[in-house]
């Protein structure tokens, strides 16, 4: 990709980014820095879950001797419950650099992380591999791979489960699918979550799913490598880690992919592409992610 600032012009290549709606705020930042615009294709939003029962479930997961956040969405709607008062003798956890950033930013001190951002890497860390007859505090939401409840069980753990946060499903609109299937330059697809990413091939029509399959996917991981090339992306990449600087970074490193609009769309003159591809419409009344 041409990673070369571009001015004031449009930018000479796109991130794809399948985050929640409101959270591509780090991507575009990245991107930005890479002379590269972003197009937002959310499959869900996050909302926060305030109820008498939620709290209740905090406030004894916060108690656990060990506590595991697995989001910075987790970490911020605790946050936004309780106050965040890790312990001397408590050890507190984050799937990845970005929870723990977003608990230092709570207040939060003594957080750590493994240098792997995934799952696998998470359940290698010292603190999660004597865990008979203690107590584990697990901050999360509803749905995600399933796999860190059992872990923590096979391994003695008494698991306190605090859903903080839900994400709640939303269709890509009608605008940004129209905005990919005309995209005039390269591009490449950020994935960091699979589920997002099943639900987007799931929701998205034949021709906007032709589009992504035929576009680069950077992935954070081997196994969203892997499911990406089983969800029929032929072109994957991996990047050094889910941080958006890194997922950018590893798709600026990338030859310039095909164009995603036909040659006969370009021929036609489909017109100036804007400067970001998830800027607010020119046309009154589309809605679109501008967030």
């Amino acid at each position: 990709m041409d990673s070369r600032t571009p001015g004031n012009g449009p930018p000479r290549w796109y991130v794809i980014s399948l985050r929640p709606t409101g959270q591509h705020g780090p991507v575009r930042r990245a991107a930005a820095a890479h002379g590269a615009g972003v197009l937002a294709l959310s499959p869900w939003s996050i909302e926060p879950v305030d109820t008498p029962q939620a709290r209740q479930a905090l406030a004894a997961a916060l108690s656990a001797p060990v506590v595991v956040f697995t989001s910075p969405a987790a970490a911020n709607a605790a946050a936004a419950l309780a106050p965040l008062r890790r312990q001397p003798d408590q050890d507190w956890l984050g799937v990845g650099s970005g929870t723990a950033g977003a608990l230092r930013r709570a207040g939060v001190d003594g957080v750590e992380s493994p240098e792997r951002m995934d799952s696998e890497g998470l359940l290698a860390m010292p603190a999660l591999q004597r865990l008979a007859g203690r107590r584990l505090g697990l901050v999360t939401a509803p749905g995600g791979r399933g796999t860190l409840v059992p872990a923590f069980e096979a391994r003695g753990a008494q698991v306190i489960r605090a859903d903080v946060y839900q994400r709640v499903p939303r269709r890509v609109s009608r605008r940004q699918l129209e905005r990919l299937r005309s995209l005039g330059a390269p591009a490449a697809v950020a994935v960091s979550s699979g589920e997002a990413l099943q639900r987007i091939v799931a929701d998205v029509d034949a021709a906007s799913l032709a589009r992504l399959r035929a576009l680069p996917v950077v992935v954070a991981s081997d196994r969203l490598g892997a499911l990406a090339g089983e969800l029929g992306f032929g072109q994957v990449h991996r990047a050094a880690s889910a941080r958006p600087a890194d997922m950018v970074s590893a798709a600026a490193a990338l030859p310039a992919s095909p164009t995603l609009a036909d040659p006969a769309d370009r021929l036609a003159g489909a017109g100036p592409q804007p400067r970001s591809a998830d800027a607010p419409p020119s046309t009154p009344g589309l809605p679109g992610d501008s967030r």
